[in-house]
């Protein structure tokens, strides 16, 4: 089997029934093959220095932000800087790269959710039940425990949480599955407390939480970061999928830290 083309994140499937995660490869915005199905089967991957922007499609020397050339990078209103800090939108003071771009993606209802990665987190995105965003992340378990009317909004109450909890992911220890077993309970009280009236009132009453399982074989006790452009040639045995990570033993390909790169990917395997 062999596949060409430029990389974007992998594709992510969550099965409720079983709490299982199934990832495709997904070159030029299109799912090619079902990784799942090359775990413990050895891979190659091979990269011969061409990167295309992921919006014009602009061959560059280096990506920036999700595989964006530098002008789309500085343009577009996804790269923009209140999407890391929410809170910081300005779309109020008329200063929004694309007004209208704001208002279908931003003004619109937005999950605060926690997420057992490394150690619990708080998180933004949109969606209710935001598993896309927990695969993306290599949670092992998710919850939502708010809904509100807008990215501004949900972000100011992320900014608070975040001054006592953390809202990023180790991903060394994620990928070691060296993951808290804390209760979402104590963090859920603690969100409650730090917010004010007006924002509880957005918090879900009875949260759900949801279980993620990886298709590991084994994860690894340390792990080392690849990166294509230092090795641009992989041959080796897929161990574990996890997050937006290939794992090689104790090797790990970050693909979404790769979007833009035209690369070929085969195996022997059928």
């Amino acid at each position: 089997m062999n596949f060409c083309g430029t990389l974007r994140k992998m594709k992510t499937n969550y099965c409720q029934d079983t709490g299982k995660v199934s990832y495709q490869l997904n070159l030029d915005n299109e799912a090619v093959c079902d990784l799942n199905n090359y775990i413990g089967k050895e891979v190659s991957i091979s990269f011969e220095g061409k990167i295309f922007c992921t919006n014009c499609n602009k061959k560059i020397r280096k990506a920036y932000s999700d595989g964006l050339c530098y002008p789309c990078m500085t343009k577009l209103p996804q790269a923009d800087m209140c999407i890391l800090k929410p809170e910081k939108c300005h779309h109020h003071l008329g200063t929004c790269r694309d007004p209208q771009w704001g208002l279908d993606n931003c003004f619109q209802p937005h999950t605060l959710y926690l997420a057992r990665s490394s150690s619990i987190k708080v998180g933004i995105t949109r969606g209710e039940v935001p598993f896309g965003r927990w695969m993306d992340q290599g949670a092992n378990e998710g919850m939502t425990v708010g809904i509100f009317p807008s990215r501004i909004e949900v972000g100011k109450a992320e900014y608070t949480i975040s001054e006592k909890m953390s809202d990023r992911t180790n991903w060394r220890k994620m990928l070691t599955n060296d993951v808290t077993d804390v209760p979402f309970d104590e963090f859920i009280d603690m969100a409650k407390g730090l917010l004010d009236e007006d924002q509880r009132q957005h918090l879900v009453e009875n949260p759900k939480s949801y279980k993620l399982t990886y298709p590991v074989q084994e994860f690894p006790t340390k792990v080392k970061s690849c990166n294509l452009t230092k090795m641009p040639y992989i041959s080796k045995t897929l161990t574990g999928i996890k997050g937006q990570y290939l794992i090689f033993d104790n090797e790990v390909l970050n693909l979404r830290s790769h979007a833009g790169f035209e690369i070929n990917f085969s195996t022997d395997n059928a």
